[in-house]
C-alpha cells in the first residue's frame, strides 16, 4: 500500500496511520487499531467514524479467492472507441459497469482509450466475453488482448 501523504488534506499522522492499519487489515477491532496507531480506544472510534462519514473510507468488502472460485484467467484488453466525444465516453462507461467478469476499467491516454482488467476461469471463457459482451459494447472499434501469466502483485 502506497503511503498515505498529503501536504493539502486535513489528515493527520494518527488519521493516516489509522487508514493505512485498515488497508491492510479492515476487519481489526478498534482497540487493537487504537493501539497500534498510539491512540486510547474512543478517540480512535471517533477519528475512525469521521474518515467514514468524510469519505475518506469508502466501504468494506471481502477479498475473495479467485483459485477457490475456479476464475484465475486474468486478460487485460485494450479498447479503442470510434467516438471519444463526452456522449459516447458516457455510454461506453455506463454499459461497461454492467459485465460482471470485468474487475476494473480505466480510461488511459496512448493507443487505446481503455484499459479492461477481466477475469475468467479460462480463455474460452474471455473469448466468449471478449467476443460477444466487450466488442459489443457501444463505440468499440477495436480491442486488444493481453493475457497475464502469472500475478506477482495485486492489492488485496
Amino acid at each position: 500500500m502506497p503511503e498515505i501523504v498529503n501536504a493539502d488534506s486535513p489528515l493527520d499522522s494518527f488519521d493516516r496511520k489509522i487508514l493505512e492499519e485498515l488497508a491492510q487489515n479492515g476487519r481489526i477491532p478498534v482497540a487493537e487499531l487504537a493501539e497500534k496507531v498510539g491512540l486510547s480506544k474512543t478517540p480512535c472510534q471517533n477519528r475512525f467514524k469521521r474518515l467514514i462519514a468524510d469519505g475518506f473510507i469508502q466501504g468494506f468488502k471481502a477479498i475473495l479467492n479467485p483459485a477457490k472460485m475456479n476464475l484465475d484467467h486474468i486478460a487485460f484488453a485494450e479498447v479503442k472507441l470510434t467516438n471519444t466525444q463526452e456522449e459516447a465516453l458516457m455510454s461506453f462507461n455506463a454499459a461497461v459497469k454492467k459485465i460482471r467478469e470485468v474487475e476494473e476499467c480505466h480510461m488511459i491516454a496512448g493507443r487505446f482509450d481503455y484499459l479492461l482488467k477481466i477475469r475468467t476461469r479460462d480463455i474460452k471463457k474471455y473469448r466468449l466475453v471478449l467476443g460477444e459482451r466487450i466488442s459489443n459494447l457501444p463505440y468499440v472499434a477495436s480491442t486488444s488482448t493481453n493475457v497475464a501469466m502469472e500475478t506477482v502483485k495485486e492489492r488485496g
